[in-house]
């Protein structure tokens, strides 16, 4: 979404709202599409003494798999940002500033970027997340399994130091 700051450049004070729906369910994320919902997107544009602050927040339900127990769950995201807006930048090195172009600003695909670089990489459906025994495949949060511990092969030496002293 292109959106058209050139009246409010040089009226300080002066602000633009927005608001629209961003589609990401094109996103493949890890083999899953997690954004089937669309992805809201509110904010604004404000002159403050001649500086202008673009802010918006972007958020939607993402439809997840927890990596532990493989379980589906939603995802309540929400992503905050804020640039600083300018015709013009001498060292172009700052990714807090945005350049304007014909004095347009394309929210969208700042929003895109934005949403997409804050999306967990591992999904849990809480932190204490138990996951499911490698060996019987129970899940963990249910109950507990009969597995017999296994011994790490790595330490297996150990293991049969320890047997010959009992």
């Amino acid at each position: 979404m292109l959106l058209n700051v050139q009246r409010i450049i040089n009226a300080p004070g002066e602000r633009i709202g927005f608001q629209f729906d961003l589609d990401l369910s094109d996103v493949d994320f890890g083999g899953l599409y997690p954004a089937q919902e669309p992805v809201v997107v509110t904010g604004e544009v404000r002159n403050i003494a001649g500086m202008l602050l673009l802010s918006f927040t972007a958020g939607t339900t993402l439809k997840s798999v927890c990596d532990r127990c493989l379980k589906a769950f939603d995802d309540p995201r929400s992503v905050r940002c804020e640039y600083a807006l300018a015709e013009e930048v001498e060292n172009g090195d700052n990714d807090d500033i945005v350049v304007l172009e014909d004095g347009c600003v394309d929210v969208g695909d700042l929003a895109r970027t934005a949403f997409i670089l804050e999306m967990d990489t591992k999904t849990l459906c809480s932190e204490d997340c138990k996951g499911i025994c490698p060996g019987c495949g129970v899940d963990l949060n249910q109950g507990s399994c009969t597995c017999k511990k296994q011994v790490d092969p790595r330490l297996a030496v150990l293991a049969q130091l320890l047997e010959k002293d009992k």
